[in-house]
């Protein structure tokens, strides 16, 4: 390392919702920082992903930003402008597209505002194992004649194909600088957090088809124990008394399985045996409590 100049700086991942973006930031980090479902809108808060290219002397952190669309609710708005101000501050900016779906209309303003900005960036053709060639051609000759991306790459964020070609795009282009992080750290996000994102992305994946996104979960307790092993408590939050049903389930087997679940995932990245005991509580103004804004990074007064 000695004999390599070090370079640090900022790649904003942006999209359309469910894009893959949180997916293609995993896997270029080696490791889970962003959860992800099938439903859009997952990633709420603007998330640093921190990827190593020891060889190339550079650290390239990752703004993993929330989908971006056209908003309705106070949250949305948050989510929206956290993404838009993730990608102004960054060095580099990546636009994933989904290569099934192409430029919708919310990609479309994507390039569009970014035009706007006078920023330019790369284009990221995802989801390449689920199409044709052909369509492939056709989405990267859209990308072209949009005027605004210097490269189209074309990846898949599940399997990593391509992934690699754009870690080392993105190294070559960092600034001279040093690292901003220790080498073997892959986020800012606080424990307690994650722990908690990684117990919401469970409650979507087992229930996405009868809990609309009326739900958070918080980190209320965090015990390191003699033993090496975590007690984590946490709290659920929904908005009204039918989803508590829906989310304890008969005889309280679904909080169950969602707990089993986030416990696996949690030994995974932590390493050490966790107790995890979840709580599920009505709370009705939960996504107008600007507390719970504050502790996710985001604006409440958009």
């Amino acid at each position: 390392m000695s004999d390599i100049e070090t370079r640090c700086g900022f790649v904003a991942i942006v999209g359309a919702p469910n894009a893959g973006k949180s997916t293609l930031v995993n896997q270029m980090v080696g490791t889970k920082v962003s959860i992800v479902s099938p439903k859009v809108q997952t990633t709420r808060s603007r998330v640093l992903g921190i990827a190593m290219r020891e060889d190339l002397g550079a650290q390239v952190i990752f703004i993993d930003t929330p989908g971006i669309f056209q908003p309705k609710r106070r949250l949305e708005r948050a989510m929206v402008q956290a993404a838009w101000s993730g990608a102004a501050d960054a060095d580099l900016v990546a636009v994933v597209i989904d290569a099934e779906r192409g430029f919708d209309d919310n990609s479309r303003s994507i390039v569009e505002r970014l035009k706007e900005a006078g920023r330019r960036g790369v284009v990221v053709l995802n989801k390449i194992d689920l199409v044709k060639r052909d369509s492939l051609l056709a989405l990267a000759a859209e990308a072209d004649a949009a005027g605004l991306f210097d490269r189209v790459f074309m990846v898949s964020a599940r399997t990593g194909d391509g992934t690699g070609d754009l870690l080392t795009y993105f190294a070559g282009l960092l600034p001279p600088g040093p690292w901003h992080f220790p080498e073997d750290q892959v986020s800012d996000m606080p424990m307690r957090l994650l722990a908690a994102e990684i117990t919401r992305e469970q409650v979507f994946l087992q229930l996405h088809q009868e809990l609309p996104y009326a739900v958070t979960v918080e980190t209320e307790q965090w015990q390191e124990r003699d033993d090496g092993s975590v007690r984590i408590d946490q709290v659920i939050y929904v908005l009204r008394e039918s989803q508590k049903g829906i989310v304890l389930g008969k005889a309280g087997r679904q909080i169950k399985a969602i707990g089993e679940r986030a416990r696996t995932e949690l030994e995974g990245i932590l390493e050490h045996r966790v107790h995890l005991f979840l709580h599920v509580k009505v709370q009705e103004n939960w996504s107008d409590d600007r507390q719970h804004y504050r502790d996710l990074g985001l604006e409440f007064d958009v």
